[in-house]
């Protein structure tokens, strides 16, 4: 697939901007271990699927629902996102200017979408149906602080997050409408 629009002028200094506003808290350690925390956190959609285990647990036969709508639709958003869609668009991931800090992994896969911001996206719709209000922002709030952190350790573009994120939130959409809890 022709990606040239992710070349484009406008978005390469949206990127470097928003890559660029995060310097002044790089290095910082406890900003560091958070976020870095977070993006390790979020490989695998090990978070999702943490929080997932345990609304099933403590949640009665509603949460257990819920967590196998959650599980089950993570598994189709890492299957589409991380199979042909980076396939698609082979973007190349950022370079960072030293070495990464906590040993990071690094992923081999395209850089576009992000999957972690796609994962925690789909996550948050998913977590957040028929939820009071102050629940669907912790919810967001985490999600977003995951797919920032992709940006923050330099392994996404800012881009990239915003299409994963609307890649997840339209598969949770889709999960609620076709797979609505009983």
């Amino acid at each position: 697939m022709n990606a040239a629009f992710l070349d484009h002028p406008s978005l390469v200094r949206f990127d470097e901007s928003v890559d660029r506003s995060l310097d002044s808290i790089r290095g910082n350690p406890v900003a560091d271990r958070f976020m870095y925390s977070l993006t390790e956190l979020g490989d695998f959609s090990l978070l999702w699927h943490i929080i997932s285990v345990a609304d099933g647990a403590f949640g009665g036969t509603a949460g257990q629902q819920r967590m196998m709508r959650l599980s089950a639709t993570l598994g189709v958003e890492s299957a589409l996102v991380n199979g042909p869609l980076k396939t698609a668009f082979r973007r190349a991931r950022p370079i960072a200017p030293e070495a990464r800090p906590h040993g990071l992994r690094q992923p081999a896969t395209s850089s576009f979408p992000s999957g972690h911001a796609s994962a925690a996206a789909c996550a948050v719709v998913l977590l957040s149906a028929g939820r009071p209000v102050w629940q669907r922002l912790g919810w967001t709030t985490l999600g977003t602080l995951v797919a920032a952190s992709r940006v923050y350790v330099r392994i996404h573009h800012p881009s990239d997050i915003i299409a994963g994120a609307a890649v997840g939130s339209l598969l949770g959409m889709l999960a609620l409408r076709f797979r609505p809890l009983r």
